[in-house]
């Protein structure tokens, strides 16, 4: 047909010779490094540095900084996300929301860059590999944990214990407040909170997966005009999943700081 399926060409791979595109460590199926996907998150990430340092370039002029752009630009559109990202994490956080802008505003960037690179035609999104995903999800299930302690010191962890019964009094014997239920309520706590971890990996890699598989699709069927209206409805799904991926990154750091414990 002269088109190739998205999903069948992958330009990160052609630089990497075919007997290192997968790389397996220890017994069989146990470990596999993917160095193509290492490449592609390497890029993305180059590209963040770069916009960085040019964002950089133009702040160190203080009159010019103040001044947005006359039209649409990236620095326009960089500001709006980070905007939108500010009011969010104030709504759902608090106040103390500001301080983890470099978190969450990386974090987001990267999705939502490593997304939109999958809509250029031979370019594999670095976000649809469980090893990307799930590495920021990690990054998140550590993070909120980690403020979570930082807030309220290691009592952070009666979260996971249930209700507190007591103090009772037997005879001439006090007995503390105890967690009665925490035979039950940790297994349930836990599997809760890895369950968070679980989810956003899969509904990155599910969404996106579909997202492109679609354009692909397409791509090969009608090469012509069609694919446009998917390609703007995939720029739509990238915005989202990263949003997604944001929020729910402030509702687990809101709850970590807002909660009783």
């Amino acid at each position: 047909m002269g088109f190739v399926l998205a999903s069948e060409l992958n330009l990160f791979e052609e630089v990497i010779p075919e007997s290192l595109r997968e790389i397996h460590l220890g017994a069989p199926g146990w470990a596999v490094v993917h160095p193509p996907v290492i490449l592609a998150t390497l890029f993305v990430f180059g590209l963040l540095a770069l916009g960085a340092v040019l964002a950089r370039r133009r702040l160190a002029d203080s009159e010019e900084a103040l001044l947005p752009d006359g039209a649409f630009s990236i620095r326009n559109s960089f500001e709006v996300i980070i905007e939108a990202l500010l009011f969010l994490m104030h709504d759902i956080i608090g106040p103390a929301g500001r301080k983890f802008l470099p978190l969450i505003g990386t974090m987001a960037l990267f999705i939502l860059l490593g997304n939109l690179i999958g809509l250029i035609p031979g370019l594999k999104p670095p976000t649809m590999n469980v090893n990307t995903a799930g590495a920021w999800a990690v990054i998140v299930f550590f993070s909120y944990h980690a403020v979570g302690i930082g807030q309220h010191g290691f009592g952070y962890v009666k979260q996971f214990l249930g209700p507190f019964f007591g103090p009772f009094k037997i005879g001439g014997l006090t007995i503390p407040k105890l967690p009665m239920l925490c035979w039950i309520m940790l297994p349930i706590e836990l599997i809760s909170h890895f369950a968070r971890m679980l989810s956003l990996t899969i509904r990155l890699i599910g969404n996106m997966f579909a997202d492109h598989a679609v354009i692909a699709i397409f791509l090969a069927m009608v090469p012509i005009g069609i694919p446009v209206i998917f390609m703007a409805l995939g720029m739509v799904v990238s915005l989202l999943q990263a949003f997604i991926f944001a929020l729910l990154t402030m509702v687990y750091i809101g709850l970590a700081l807002e909660e009783e414990h």
